[in-house]
């Protein structure tokens, strides 16, 4: 509950109630990376209007104590009790005489898609004569923060992060953000985090895919994906889906679209998992078999539905045309219709962009970078049955 001084009655509520949660913050009762209460949840313990706990928070935020978030909250930034610019202190006390190291926090890497992340950030790394350390999170978030703290105690120069799926937060993130050590994001960013970040657009990808199987004649197109809540590049692709049918005057049926599939994650090991999405998606197609296409948030949910699509005695693509993000497959030889995204500038840009954050940490603008991808047509997609 709120604790008022004797000074504090003259002063206005929405001041009182940000110096209790200052107060709260200072005294650690929320820590660097937790969420502080909701505008709602602040209306109910100190019995004011939903106007008066907003603009406490906008003040919080305004002094750097919070980060705001839009649909998941405000979360502490500000107030970090350890030595002053610890983290800043661990990159700007290298060797001089040394090459430059950055650090590359990724949460996993395969020919489906990573491997040419790599490539791109291998070749910057040499042209600029610089290290590349690399560290795997699988998608688990208290082993990203681990790799982040092993690479600042390492030395490094700046950060590559690769950010864990889903909707996590990561407090040791929001510590390179307050001690303002160089870092970008790739292909993804936070929401409310004011960090570089470089990324494919994916809104005009997902929309040019989308009208690609619209122009086929598909009218009825499920979208096939991992959770998306909070995971920027697939609430991005999701975007483009639904301007996609806009553009057609074509209305979006999500009771189509299957967004619950989880064997693809980076931190999911088991092959049952593979095994029930398969499950998942032939009984979907079963419920509804005016499906004639489906676009795949990736490549590996992309085979899932082949399998399943074998299942059910399927022709691809006489009966149903795929289409994904990405393809390890050679362009003159592709199976599946897909989104080639630039990884290989998207990784040497990403290096580029950490080099030149160092240079002027202190002052680095925050940029956002997106890169176009490429429709590649492959062998899995045809006009729908019964449109000629």
């Amino acid at each position: 509950m709120l604790t008022l001084g004797k000074d504090s009655a003259s002063k206005p509520m929405y001041e009182r109630i940000f110096e209790a949660l200052r107060e709260r913050i200072e005294g650690q009762q929320y820590k660097v990376g937790e969420r502080v209460p909701s505008e709602k949840e602040l209306c109910d313990e100190f019995g004011v209007s939903r106007i008066t706990t907003k603009k406490a928070l906008e003040m919080l935020a305004n002094e750097q104590f919070i980060v705001r978030q839009p649909g998941r909250g405000s979360f502490v930034t500000g107030m970090v009790q350890e030595e002053p610019n610890k983290l800043a202190h661990l990159v700007s006390t290298r060797d001089q005489d040394r090459k430059l190291l950055i650090g590359l926090v990724i949460t996993n890497f395969s020919d489906m898609y990573g491997t040419e992340l790599l490539y791109g950030m291998e070749e910057a790394s040499r042209e600029h004569d610089c290290f590349l350390v690399l560290r795997r999170s699988f998608g688990i978030p208290e082993q990203e923060e681990q790799c982040i703290r092993e690479l600042l105690e390492l030395g490094v120069d700046g950060l590559i992060i690769f950010p864990a799926q889903g909707e996590y937060f990561s407090e040791e993130i929001l510590k390179l953000v307050i001690h303002k050590v160089p870092f970008v994001m790739i292909d993804r960013y936070l929401k409310g985090i004011p960090a570089s970040s470089i990324s494919t657009d994916n809104v005009a990808a997902a929309r040019e895919g989308t009208n690609f199987l619209f122009s086929l004649g598909h009218q009825n197109i499920a979208f096939l994906t991992q959770p998306p809540a909070n995971t920027t590049p697939i609430e991005e692709r999701i975007e483009g889906i639904l301007e996609a049918h806009q553009d057609q005057g074509v209305l979006v049926n999500r009771d189509l679209w299957v967004e619950s599939l989880l064997s693809t994650l980076p931190n999911v090991f088991d092959a049952e998992a593979k095994l029930h999405d398969v499950e998942t998606l032939v009984n979907h197609l079963q419920k509804y078999p005016q499906i004639t296409a489906l676009f795949a948030a990736e490549f590996p949910i992309a085979l899932l539905a082949e399998q399943a699509a074998e299942r059910l005695g399927l022709r691809i693509p006489e009966d149903l045309s795929i289409l994904c993000f990405d393809n390890p497959q050679t362009m003159e030889n592709c199976r599946i219709t897909h989104l080639k995204q630039s990884q290989f500038e998207m990784g040497k840009t990403a290096f580029e962009m950490v080099l030149q954050n160092m240079q002027n940490a202190e002052s680095a603008a925050v940029k956002r970078i997106i890169l176009p991808a490429l429709l590649v047509k492959g062998k899995s997609t045809s006009t729908a049955k019964g449109k000629t």
